[in-house]
């Protein structure tokens, strides 16, 4: 009897402990004899399909989002398919328990809940020897690399090592909304110390207890990483996630040009914001041009987006100049001007001549912004009086609370509607309930870098090209507004539904492969059908038949 290839020699027990490969109940009785199955499973043969219902029954019984989160990561490590089965089928549901707001949560409590390990751990200790350690890797055809040193963990701050949580919900995503491969993926957190205290002196934690490294100590850990997966892995995209603000510009300015690398609180964050901003301007019927943008956070995130809409701008006509006077920012000492002493690099060229504004309620009624951006991390930060001033000096203000997990959104949905007497267009980073307001029943955006990130990845893996660019992240933004419908919009959603991730990641692969062929970052020959040669590339959940 002929055993397809992907069984890898693999059969019996071995088999029934690879997460990639079993398929539990559901292995046919032809398999199980076949396999040396007999007796280690129970007679039943199950369907995938009925597989299913009992996962999503078992699910939606759990009694809080981090024991859901708990159990789905407990599926996805012994049986792979069937968890992105559920997470395909049902991504809406499940998207926020795999990530924000969930995965917040999960990060601080790591330690308790961490039963098997996935990914890699590279700690300072390994230094010399990180290419060793990258080929202790149990898969050599890695294409998406998701590293963290867990500084920076989505508004929560520094996780130290448990923020793994990140990496490998992220590549979840990566399988689940674009097709990646999960034997392509590969979370990898740099343990470099963490500077949280309670961490250090806390005996389960599960990291290095000492202070962060920095400078020279880091850079050239963060080197050797980079040279031994060239090595190990040179196929592989490196998206870089949740360093802080000092490392991760730096990072970015230092590998950008030197190999296929992004990172994703930078640009990704920019590209569905600027998608956002795009539908946003269908229901104004205004143009960019027109725009003052007010971003709550000058951070990565904020700088990132300020830094694409001045792209954006640029491509429509206005000098790069007029462009960034269209950008403006409050950071945590008030309104980023061009008199102050204590900027940051990255706060600079968004300095303009202006009077200082301590407060962004100040900078609101000074600056008049028709769009309000927050990437702060503070909630509660855009007030009442902020989004009436708001909607007072426009008809239908823009507002963006993008600070993830839910419990770091500068305001609600229900605050931005409810505020602006239902005329704001609103978007979050996290997910929020639909709002009902006098009559009329709002379906809030969810700003979320999952309808950016894993389609770029699918379109770099694709064209196989040698660099990441912020075109391509542009290229993107524009595919993902094109594909919010008139139907969405009538909603007060700019952004599609996320049942059609898929869709909407094989549209943006297409685009950003494009770019890779055009601009001659890959030795690939172009497809004569792309988008058929990109729908090919994506990983399908259901199972395949063994013999």
């Amino acid at each position: 009897m002929k055993l397809n290839p992907l069984l890898n020699g693999k059969r019996g027990a071995d088999l029934l402990h690879d997460p990639l490969l079993n398929k539990g109940t559901a292995f046919t009785e032809a398999e199980r004899d076949a396999l040396g199955l007999r007796g280690l499973l129970p007679p039943h043969v199950a369907t995938q399909d009925q597989q299913l219902a009992k996962i999503l029954e078992t699910v939606r019984r759990k009694p809080t989002d981090l024991e859901k989160y708990i159990y789905l990561i407990s599926l996805q490590e012994r049986n792979e398919n069937l968890f992105y089965r559920l997470i395909t089928d049902h991504v809406t549901e499940m998207m926020p328990l795999i990530y924000t707001p969930t995965v917040g949560l999960a990060c601080q409590r790591y330690a308790l809940i961490f039963r098997r390990p996935r990914g890699l751990f590279i700690s300072l200790k390994d230094r010399g020897s990180v290419k060793q350690v990258l080929q202790n890797w149990p898969h050599r055809d890695v294409r998406m690399i998701v590293v963290t040193d867990g500084e920076r963990i989505l508004g929560l701050g520094d996780l130290g090592a448990n923020g793994m949580g990140i990496p490998v919900g992220k590549l979840s995503l990566y399988t689940a909304c674009a097709g990646v491969a999960p034997n392509q993926c590969l979370p990898v957190l740099l343990d470099v110390g963490t500077d949280n205290e309670a961490f250090r002196a806390d005996p389960d934690y599960i990291g290095t207890s000492r202070p962060r490294a920095r400078g020279p100590e880091f850079d050239a850990f963060v080197a050797e990483f980079v040279a031994a997966v060239q090595e190990t892995f040179p196929s592989a995209c490196i998206q870089f996630e949740d360093f802080g603000n000092a490392n991760a510009f730096r990072l970015l300015r230092e590998y950008r040009e030197k190999i296929c690398t992004f990172n994703d609180d930078i640009q990704g964050t920019a590209a569905v914001t600027l998608a956002g901003v795009y539908s946003a301007l269908r229901l104004t019927k205004d143009k960019l041009a027109n725009q003052r943008f007010l971003f709550l956070g000058a951070g990565e995130a904020g700088i990132g987006i300020g830094e694409l809409i001045v792209e954006a701008l640029k491509a429509e006509g206005v000098t790069e100049a007029a462009a960034r006077r269209q950008c403006w920012y409050v950071d945590s000492k008030g309104l980023v001007v061009s008199s102050r002493t204590d900027l940051a690099a990255h706060k600079q060229l968004f300095a303009h001549d202006h009077a200082p504004a301590a407060s962004l309620l100040a900078a609101v009624e000074s600056l008049r912004p028709t769009m309000l951006i927050g990437v702060s991390g503070m909630p509660g930060t855009f007030t009442e009086p902020i989004v009436r001033t708001m909607a007072k000096l426009n008809r239908a203000p823009v507002i963006f609370a993008l600070s993830n997990p839910t419990s770091k959104a500068e305001c609600t949905a229900e605050q931005a509607y409810t505020w602006s007497d239902g005329r704001a267009i609103f978007a979050s980073g996290s997910p929020f309930p639909d709002f009902t307001l006098n009559g009329r029943t709002y379906k809030p955006g969810q700003g979320n870098n999952s309808y950016i990130f894993p389609g770029v990845g699918l379109g770099v893996i694709v064209s196989q090209s040698r660099r990441v660019t912020d075109e391509m992240f542009f290229v993107a933004a524009k595919t993902l507004a094109t594909l919010v419908t008139d139907a969405d919009l009538s909603t007060g959603r700019i952004f599609p539904e996320l049942q059609r991730i898929r869709e909407v990641s094989a549209a943006i692969a297409v685009g950003v492969a494009e770019v890779a062929f055009k601009r001659g970052l890959t030795d690939t020959l172009k497809p004569t059908d792309l988008l058929g040669r990109v729908r090919a590339q994506m990983y399908d959940p259901h199972y395949a038949s063994y013999v």
